[in-house]
């Protein structure tokens, strides 16, 4: 499968040039012509007769790339000597790493943080279990589990391949909200061994971030280490997606003034996100949901053996609508798409209700362009991060976490998860709503603290916290 890069692809080119034949001029106009855009050059060495450059070069993607390398190479006097990509160099001994937090410098260091000493730390924790919130890294560390079986838009690209994706995850927990992470991709697709091996790893962390799990699996897997361990549990996939939509659903229907409980909600693509996505919308009030897949509409007339789209026929669509997307999407307010491109259409958006709201969250290519859609939405929503209004898990899952470990919450549930998406939407006032900003940035600094302060409130109001806060600090409830 080919994936679009949204951020283009920027390669680093060296070029070795014959100064009587070839000229900096040239190599500019060649690649200029090919649509590439030249962002730096840099002088590495020359002679009397050669020059070596280092040229940046943005492309669109990997295949116009290597077009302008092509295009390179024909040209007289003028030698390709290597092709980076930017991209890669980044990964190159892979992201993350492990720093101890004081430093081993004589042996009495060496006594204390390893043996003998570490004997006594050790017998306090086996006489109390808690205590391994505050004398390991249990505290404040989160697994990143996956299976690698439904990666990006890859799908099932297996564990090593999945690596990459989990630590990029990790640096957006420790940049976003300090929190240690640590990728854990399992080479099983089991749905047992997957639940007993997150079982035994769990005492060292203090929760469990499930990513990029194949549907329906990862509901089972999500519900039955929920039940069997005494840490948060939370599938990115599903609920921090769901968290985000919600923000910026509750701020989209600010500016068209309709009320929670009056708009008609269609939902495509009913998979892990999509079921997630409502149950938040129905625990936020939305009373009208009707859920389409590629065979159609679900509704309660059918029976279907996916567990996730039973449940789904008896909790939505309560007026019993039955066809195709045309036949959902008629007099709907809001458009959710966690499908694939070209799904929505023109003709799809005129049958909508009065300034119609569209999310359309398939990644990389939307179920519509927001080109092609603007003239007739009033509100639209991509997972891209080249058009406004950008859902993007990032404003979730790190605040969630934070707040989680800090009260060292036994899970986290619904109120949590409402409290967060409440905190998200929150941080655009009113003076900045509009329609090309209902959700924040990414890189709002304000976002994880909001979350992580809504998420404690919340799990203190709701019973799973196990640490109290007292005058601004917390304090455990044992």
């Amino acid at each position: 499968m080919s994936v679009q890069h949204t951020a283009g692809t920027s390669l680093i080119l060296r070029l070795e040039l014959e100064n009587s034949i070839a000229t900096f001029g040239q190599l500019a106009k060649t690649i200029g012509e090919n649509g590439g855009d030249i962002v730096a050059v840099d002088l590495i060495s020359a002679t009397k007769t050669t020059a070596v450059r280092d040229m940046t070069v943005q492309a669109f993607d990997r295949a116009h790339g290597e077009q302008i390398v092509k295009e390179l190479h024909a040209l007289p006097g003028v030698k390709v000597v290597n092709v980076s990509d930017r991209t890669f160099l980044l990964h190159l001994g892979g992201k993350i790493e492990i720093q101890a937090k004081s430093p081993v410098k004589n042996r009495d260091d060496l006594s204390r943080v390893y043996t003998p000493d570490v004997a006594r730390v050790c017998q306090a924790i086996h006489a109390d279990p808690q205590k391994a919130y505050t004398l390991t890294i249990k505290r404040n560390t989160v697994a990143i589990v996956t299976d690698g079986t439904a990666v990006l838009g890859l799908g099932d690209i297996g564990a090593a391949a999945s690596v990459p994706v989990m630590e990029g995850k990790a640096m957006l927990f420790k940049q976003f909200a300090d929190v240690d992470a640590f990728p854990i991709c399992l080479d099983t697709k089991d749905t047992e061994e997957i639940i007993r091996i997150v079982r035994a790893i769990a005492p060292v962390f203090g929760g469990i971030n499930l990513e990029d799990i194949g549907s329906p699996r990862c509901f089972e897997i999500e519900d039955r280490l929920r039940d069997e361990l005494d840490i948060p549990v939370f599938h990115d996939d599903q609920h921090g997606t769901a968290v985000v939509l919600l923000a910026g659903f509750l701020n989209a229907i600010k500016i068209v003034q309709k009320p929670i409980e009056a708009v008609r909600v269609v939902v495509t693509g009913i998979g892990a996100a999509g079921v997630a996505c409502t149950k938040m919308l129905i625990a936020a009030g939305v009373t009208n949901i009707v859920g389409v897949d590629r065979n159609g509409i679900i509704s309660n007339k059918n029976e279907y053996d996916n567990v996730a789209w039973d449940w789904y026929a008896k909790n939505t669509n309560a007026a019993g609508v039955t066809g195709s997307l045309a036949d959902a999407i008629r007099d709907a307010d809001v458009f959710i798409g966690l499908s694939g491109p070209g799904v929505l259409t023109v003709d799809h958006l005129k049958m909508m209700n009065r300034d119609p709201i569209v999310f359309a969250m398939a990644n990389p290519m939307p179920e519509i362009e927001p080109e092609v859609a603007e003239p007739f939405v009033r509100v639209m929503a991509t997972g891209r991060s080249d058009y406004p209004n950008q859902i993007n898990n990032v404003l979730c899952f790190p605040g969630i976490f934070r707040g989680a470990l800090d009260c060292r919450a036994a899970e986290i549930n619904e109120p949590m998860k409402l409290a967060a998406a409440r905190a998200i939407a929150a941080i655009v006032t009113e003076d900045e709503l509009n329609e090309n900003y209902i959700i924040p940035s990414v890189f709002n600094k304000r976002v994880a603290k909001a979350v992580s302060r809504a998420v404690v409130e919340a799990a203190i109001a709701s019973g799973v916290a196990r640490r109290e806060r007292l005058d601004g600090s917390y304090a455990s409830q044992s």
